[in-house]
């Protein structure tokens, strides 16, 4: 069908955002993603339009995936916290250290694959060099050249560990947002269960296993429970 391409509905969706159609934007940019289509641009949008309808919870689950794929964004970064702010739930967790936070940013310079081609630039920049190095008679040219493939091995060192801790947090570890208003978190997967703790659309919580139709979550102050897995949605 000549009309079912995601150029398309994306323009779609940003006319009805434009009229305040919310609830239909919602839907074209979800016809976009069911073309197997997405991007940063895609997810921020689709954030903004659950955002205005009233639905926090998937507004801020889009902008973590939108963040996710497009980690420097200042406007995905604002708009996040803003939804953020909005939230019920505030757990009594200690304020990160001025270090982790500067550790932070860092990482979320490039995604994963930022990272790894910015090591693929490195190593061919130190292939240059050796062969440079090797190659030139002048040792006035060779001094400079030694000193700028040491430095090129320390960023590639850098660049190589930062990509596995990319790929570690990005395929091993996985992290969902509570999209029902209000979430009874159980102490086993199963619905007869005690209640262990009760939260609310929009908090961010680790996905920690599964079993069945449950998910094992562990919120940012250490309290661990078991959420049907249509309360939470994985970024």
């Amino acid at each position: 069908m000549i009309f079912a391409q995601p150029e398309v509905f994306m323009q779609q969706g940003n006319r009805y955002y434009q009229k305040q159609n919310y609830d239909q934007a919602v839907q074209s940019y979800l016809k976009v993603l069911d073309e197997g289509y997405e991007s940063a641009e895609l997810y921020y949008n689709l954030g903004d339009a659950y955002y205005r309808d009233g639905k926090l919870g998937y507004a801020i689950l889009n902008y973590e995936r939108a963040l996710k794929l497009s980690p420097g964004d200042d406007d995905i970064r604002h708009n996040l916290a803003l939804a953020n702010s909005r939230t019920i739930d505030r757990l009594n967790t200690l304020p990160d250290f001025f270090l982790f936070q500067w550790w932070e940013s860092f990482l979320a310079l490039f995604t994963f694959s930022g990272w790894v081609y910015l090591s693929y630039v490195f190593y061919v920049l130190l292939l240059c060099i050796i062969v440079f190095y090797f190659f030139t008679r002048k040792p006035d040219n060779q001094r400079p050249a030694l000193y700028s493939g040491l430095v090129v091995i320390l960023l590639l060192i850098i660049s190589v560990s930062i990509s596995v801790i990319k790929y570690n947090r990005e395929y091993n570890i996985k992290n969902g947002i509570v999209v029902e208003q209000s979430a009874t978190a159980k102490l086993s997967p199963d619905p007869d269960s005690k209640d262990a703790f009760v939260i609310h659309e929009g908090l961010k919580v680790r996905l920690e296993d599964k079993v069945d139709n449950y998910y094992k979550i562990r919120l940012k102050d250490g309290k661990l429970g078991w959420l049907p897995v249509s309360d939470v949605e994985m970024i």
